[in-house]
């Protein structure tokens, strides 16, 4: 709102009214101010959950300190919601294609996260909303964003052709070696290192030509969106189990996201480091800088000891956002490396159910790999018959957490590092 404001008074001479125009500039204020409304709602959120009694039921599942954690106000995504939703309409450019995808993929996944926490709390159905509903949920808005970036003649990439060609709406750049002229095509192109140029292109998959095979890679990038986005999400909600640690791992994650749509949506930025070129996705990092002063603000309450835990409200919002980000600005791709704490969190499971159920019918005593799944419980419970045993000893959650985070920050380097590995 204070951007089109700005905009709608331009032909006024008003005192720093130029600094609008600049995307960090925007992302800075936007960051801050999500971050302050974080701070500042966070308490009187948390106070009026206590009041209402809405505690986090907790199952005794042998784990060091886990009893204490019994009544700790939940559903506290609604802190993230509101705080970078505030600072989004304040700062963003609300006309902006992406942005607005943006603003409904967080109200949609935040919707299925509240609804969840609603049954669990309020209905007291500790099963919440079933997983077939979440999953049809999650297909959905996959399906709609798939949709939306196949037919949407604002979402378009620019490739660069050889100056004087004939094109449709180009942007002209002149660099050492000359003119360069990007046209704006609709495109199935991704990032993906190690190959020429890191782009991949999803059409490579089809096995048609011609008519058939446009139909067909497109089909395949719908598809593969819609895994992203269920991914992204579970895997999120699967990291939340321990104070802190989705938050701060969101954080990272959100960071080079937000990095990565400043520099696509930047023609000078873009063709330096050869990424592919995206207009508009600048807006992108707006939000995303909202999104990491929220998370931020958030995090200064769900720190060990927490004070809330975001719920499904926040996991699942959270995941949705991240997934949403990266095929926007083409970096699905890399999401296994730069989201591998919850891709690995996400493999546990899959494992531990896989090995148990397979033990079970072949033994008739279902085995475990881990002591305890999602990943980080391994590590928070006692050695107990397992595959893998190591550590014997429970580790505290503080020490989990931090050591979690070490580890995708160094993932986010790669991340960041792989792009300039030709």
């Amino acid at each position: 709102m204070i951007y089109h404001l700005f905009e709608a008074l331009k032909e006024y001479d008003i005192p720093g009214q130029g600094l609008m125009t600049y995307l960090s500039f925007r992302a800075i204020f936007a960051s801050i101010t999500a971050m302050l409304i974080s701070l500042i709602i966070g308490k009187r959120i948390i106070g009026w959950l206590q009041k209402k009694q809405i505690g986090e039921e907790i199952r005794d599942l042998g784990l060091e300190g886990q009893l204490q954690k019994k009544g700790t106000p939940t559903m506290g995504g609604i802190i993230i919601i509101i705080a970078v939703l505030t600072a989004v309409l304040l700062f963003s450019d609300l006309t902006n294609i992406y942005t607005i995808i943006l603003i409904i993929a967080t109200l949609w996944f935040a919707g299925i996260g509240f609804t969840d926490d609603y049954i669990k709390v309020f209905k007291h159905r500790k099963e919440g909303l079933s997983e077939r509903g979440k999953l049809v949920a999650q297909i959905l808005f996959g399906l709609g964003l798939g949709l939306t970036v196949c037919f949407s003649g604002d979402i378009t990439v620019r490739e660069a052709v050889p100056a004087g060609e004939e094109v449709s709406a180009a942007d002209t750049r002149i660099s050492d070696s000359g003119e360069v002229q990007y046209d704006a095509v609709k495109s199935t192109k991704t990032t993906l290192p190690f190959i020429k140029d890191h782009e991949f292109d999803y059409k490579w998959l089809s096995p048609f030509d011609g008519a058939m095979g446009w139909y067909c890679k497109w089909a395949i990038y719908v598809l593969m969106i819609v895994f992203v986005i269920t991914a992204c999400s579970n895997g999120t909600n699967l990291t939340d189990g321990m104070d802190g640690l989705a938050t701060g791992t969101s954080a990272i994650v959100v960071v080079v996201l937000g990095i990565f749509a400043y520099l696509s949506g930047n023609i000078i930025n873009a063709q330096y480091l050869n990424i592919m070129y995206i207009p508009g996705t600048g807006e992108i990092a707006v939000f995303m800088a909202a999104f990491v002063g929220a998370l931020i603000g958030f995090l200064w309450y769900n720190s060990y000891p927490a004070q809330v835990f975001m719920g499904d409200t926040g996991s699942l919002a959270i995941g949705g956002i991240i997934g949403v980000c990266a095929i926007l600005i083409r970096k699905e791709l890399l999401l296994p490396i730069l989201c591998g704490v919850f891709l690995v969190e996400t493999l546990s499971v899959i494992v531990q159910r896989s090995y148990f159920k397979f033990t079970k019918k072949k033994y008739g005593e279902g085995r475990r790999v881990f002591k305890m799944t999602p990943l980080h419980h391994h590590f928070q419970k006692e050695g107990v018959p397992a595959v893998i045993s190591s550590p014997k000893r429970a580790q505290p959650e503080a020490k989990i957490v931090v050591r979690f985070w070490i580890v995708e920050i160094l993932l986010a380097v790669a991340t960041i590092a792989l792009l300039k590995i030709r």
